[in-house]
């Protein structure tokens, strides 16, 4: 089965846009905007639609390992934020793209001048680096979506100025060329997306291949750093659901959806107040209703990829429950499907095994009564809470290994 990794990975930077956001006080679609300005420079040198899609796609996730980044540094980071081109260029070389991305994200905070963070004078690393820079630095210091026309003059002349100092000779010269006043005004928020449908080119990913390991791997791990409490969470989820579709004995299409399913589900958390995620306490009533949208926007992220349908369904319904009592849709049993409900089984039972601010760490057996509570009260189905309490009882809640393919 193929999915659009494009339209997955516009998903995910849209998610941690938001972060960023957050976190630095970036704009709305900056992801977008970079990817943007990077195809049609990458198209003005003569770039092949596999180069221009490996730029494009570097340039969407240019700031993928940002929670991670963040929550290493424990929040005393430096200006220089060097560790995140490191992280964010280890994620990226795990993806299957068909054209070679070697330092891409790794020197795009560097400048011509050799001031960047690692001492990289302009030509010596990939011109894709220095294209992604002047993107970056152009619309972080002057949010290209909201620039006036007249403005326009002043950044023009700002990177005929810094030319040779902060960006590359041929990176000036190629954000020049392209950044007329029509390029900017498709870079408005409201019409960024259709922007994006012309420049940013299909990307088709097999999900029976081997590759679909390493995607999860690289989704858990933006996901899962947006809190301390949770680093392992999607990761331990994924693994699960894997290891639960082996047990049901599906085929490597079911295992591979519900494995990408899982590894998704909580995609919206990055969108939630890292203050929330974080709270030591007991959340208010407000608190709790801002954290409950995250199943939502994991449904809005995903609800429009092609082929996403059951991926997005199952992720999206992990906090539903069979008494019509869950959330974010108050779904009742014959609107949940078998694959949905054994996401909220899982989703409860690795919640409840996790250390977290207001609970301790749990064994297999404590975990389990806790399930076995929440079928009896008609929230989970009992036959699936059953098949869990046999599959999971040799590992007694100390997590999952990760999954291997023997086909």
């Amino acid at each position: 089965m193929t999915i659009r990794m494009d339209s997955l990975i516009n998903a995910i930077t849209t998610a941690l846009d938001t972060v960023e956001k957050e976190l630095l006080g970036a704009s709305t679609n900056h992801g977008k905007r970079i990817a943007i300005l990077c195809a049609k420079m990458g198209k003005q040198l003569g770039k092949n639609i596999d180069e221009i899609r490996g730029l494009t796609n570097c340039a969407l996730l240019h700031d993928n390992a940002l929670t991670e980044y963040i929550l290493a540094s424990g929040g005393h980071y430096d200006s220089t934020m060097k560790k995140h081109c490191e992280y964010g260029q280890r994620n990226v070389d795990i993806l299957n793209f068909n054209t070679n991305i070697k330092d891409f994200i790794l020197y795009h905070h560097e400048r011509a001048d050799g001031k960047g963070p690692y001492g990289i004078y302009e030509g010596k690393g990939p011109i894709e680096a220095e294209l992604i820079a002047i993107a970056d630095s152009i619309d972080v210091a002057y949010h290209l979506q909201t620039i006036k026309k007249d403005n326009l003059n002043n950044v023009v002349q700002i990177i005929k100025d810094e030319k040779g100092k902060k960006y590359s000779k041929i990176a000036a010269e190629t954000m020049l060329d392209v950044m007329d006043f029509h390029t900017i005004e498709s870079l408005r928020d409201e019409v960024i997306n259709e922007t994006s449908s012309i420049f940013l080119t299909p990307w088709l990913l097999d999900i029976e291949d081997k590759v679909i390991f390493n995607l999860v791997k690289f989704i858990t791990r933006i996901i899962d750093y947006k809190s301390n409490f949770t680093k392992h969470h999607s990761t331990q989820i994924a693994n699960i659901a894997w290891f639960m579709g082996e047990y049901y004995k599906y085929n490597k299409t079911e295992k591979s959806k519900l494995y990408l399913a899982a590894a998704l589900h909580d995609i919206g958390k990055l969108e939630t107040p890292s203050a929330i995620l974080e709270k030591p306490g007991k959340l208010t009533d407000e608190e709790y209703i801002i954290i409950k949208e995250h199943v939502r926007k994991t449904w809005e992220l995903l609800k429009d990829i092609d082929g996403f349908q059951d991926i997005c369904a199952w992720a999206s319904n992990h906090h539903e429950k069979l008494n019509g009592k869950g959330y974010p849709f108050a779904k009742n049993a014959d609107e949940l499907d078998f694959n949905s409900r054994l996401m909220s089984c899982i989703d409860v039972y690795q919640a409840v095994t996790e250390i977290r601010p207001y609970h301790p760490k749990r064994d297999h057996k404590s975990s389990m009564e806790i399930l076995y509570k929440m079928a009896d009260e008609g929230a989970l189905d009992i036959k699936i809470v059953n098949d869990l309490s046999i599959a999971l009882a040799p590992f007694d809640a100390n997590g999952l290994p990760p999954p291997k393919d023997d086909n």
